[in-house]
């Protein structure tokens, strides 16, 4: 893997150095500098758009190519796999277990959008012998303009990336600078050495501070897709809306982990552990409130505590560390700011963080009030909150207690009665004795409420980056009432 061009931006099938400020690309386990990078001004940002504008009819017309270049995207992670895990440790403090999780799932949607690179062209509505032909024709949508997050940059930003190409799309692509490569230019590379034609694809290296609203009131945009904070995420809404642009919006969480009164308890420990500890808690789809029944409260709260005090921290490079480091300072900033309120209100802190450099250690609050400000945060932190609930009634109404509706859990040996009350959950994904965090290509992934619209995953992203057309033909002369 080629790591020289990795500081520049990819615009119309050239490396270009940005043309604004220098931002420093950071290690977030010891502040080291690993890149500096030029960013993208807003006329850069303008080119951008212009050659995926330019370049996705050729693209859509030529299934073959599109296959062919996602199969050799699909080879350049394939072979560079190793490089690929170090620079996600590396660039976006992730450990060794969730960079296989997101190595796999990345590869995951490259198998997955290759089934349906043929879904463009027509499907008939009438029998061919009829006197009026009816057909529907799936094009591309033109133009997606793709903004992804920090946490799980590779694979974030490659699940809006690898299905709107296999549909025809061009993409300008912008992840979170404090994750450029592995969220932006390393994607770039995989597709420059696939043979993706000039203008299909396009990365930005800059932030919204610098160019805007471009991604997404620019009349050659066609369709937004962006995944992070819901507060972005209603402005885009916002802004996309007035120019009755479509968007794709997967926003935050707020995931409950349901354990009723009929669970396995040691099952259901291992479960919360892992949703809620899993990449230090920074993803949308962590568990952020165990709301265990009272019979099995107590008991859950010293095993729980016990597991969290044996997960090992440190540095992310090493494979038996469980806990890596917080993305920024900003982030650790806000962080222990909300640990700091929580500890003013009076709720009981059971164990309590350590900050090691850039690494907290797991935190966990217990008899959390459900409608607390700390328990109706998004925490994105390895803090957990434990809620007592006096009936699985009682622990139902308080899950559904919260504007957000992204992913949820529940624990009960009664699996039918579990699947009855997933159903009713009001949460786009709720998994019956499992944890928070999961993602399946051919599953419908994404929330409600204020936790976004869409859905990603096969065949549901197809209608989500397709426009559908339908088209007749009067095959006989037809007569007309008037």
């Amino acid at each position: 893997m080629d790591t020289k061009n990795l500081n520049k931006s990819f615009i119309n099938g050239n490396w270009v150095e940005g043309n604004d400020k220098t931002y420093q690309v950071l290690n977030p386990y010891d502040n080291s500098v690993l890149s500096e990078v030029k960013l993208a001004d807003k006329t850069q940002t303008e080119s951008a758009i212009e050659a995926a504008r330019n370049s996705y009819q050729s693209w859509s017309e030529q299934p073959e190519l599109r296959k062919q270049v996602l199969n050799n995207a699909k080879k350049f992670f394939i072979d560079n796999k190793d490089a690929i895990i170090e620079l996600l440790a590396k660039e976006s403090g992730s450990t060794y277990i969730k960079s296989q999780i997101e190595y796999t799932f990345v590869l995951n949607c490259f198998d997955a959008s290759l089934t349906f690179v043929d879904e463009l062209g027509y499907k008939n509505l009438s029998e061919p012998s009829a006197d009026k032909l009816s057909r529907y024709y799936r094009k591309p949508k033109g133009v997606i303009s793709s903004i992804s997050p920090f946490n799980f940059p590779t694979f974030l930003s490659l699940r809006t990336i690898i299905p709107a190409l296999a549909l025809g799309n061009s993409v300008v692509h912008k992840g979170d600078v404090q994750t450029a490569f592995t969220g932006g230019t390393l994607l770039a590379q995989a597709f420059a050495t696939a043979g993706i034609p000039n203008g299909v694809f396009n990365v930005l290296l800059t932030k919204s501070s610098i160019i805007g609203d471009m991604l997404f009131n620019h009349p050659s945009i066609n369709f937004v897709s962006f995944t992070g904070s819901t507060n972005v995420g209603q402005h885009i809404g916002e802004v996309a809306g007035k120019h009755l642009k479509q968007t794709a919006l997967e926003l935050g969480g707020n995931g409950p982990f349901v354990v009723l009164r009929d669970a396995n308890l040691e099952d259901a420990v291992n479960a919360a552990i892992f949703g809620k500890f899993i990449h230090q808690g920074q993803i949308c789809m962590s568990i952020n409130r165990i709301i265990v029944h009272e019979n099995l409260y107590d008991e859950f709260i010293d095993k729980f505590i016990a597991r969290a005090k044996e997960l090992k921290y440190g540095d992310p490079t090493d494979k038996e560390t469980v806990i890596g480091p917080i993305i920024s300072q900003q982030q650790l900033d806000k962080i222990n700011s909300v640990i700091q309120n929580a500890k003013d209100a009076g709720i009981n802190i059971a164990l309590e963080g350590q900050q090691v450099g850039n690494v907290l250690t797991p935190t966990v609050f217990t008899d959390v009030d459900n409608r607390s400000e700390l328990a109706q945060t998004e925490l994105f932190s390895p803090v957990a909150t434990v809620i007592k609930a006096n009936s699985d009634e009682d622990a139902i109404a308080k899950a559904n207690d919260t504007e957000y509706g992204l992913s949820s859990a529940i624990f009960t040996s009664d699996l039918e009665r579990g699947e009855k009350i997933a159903s009713n959950l009001e949460f786009g994904m709720v998994h019956v004795n499992d944890q928070t965090v999961a993602s399946d290509e051919y599953a419908p992934f994404g929330g409600i409420k204020n936790s976004g619209i869409g859905r990603f995953g096969t065949p549901f992203i197809i209608d989500e980056f397709t426009e559908l057309k339908w088209v007749t033909v009067q095959q006989t002369k037809t007569s007309y009432p008037f």
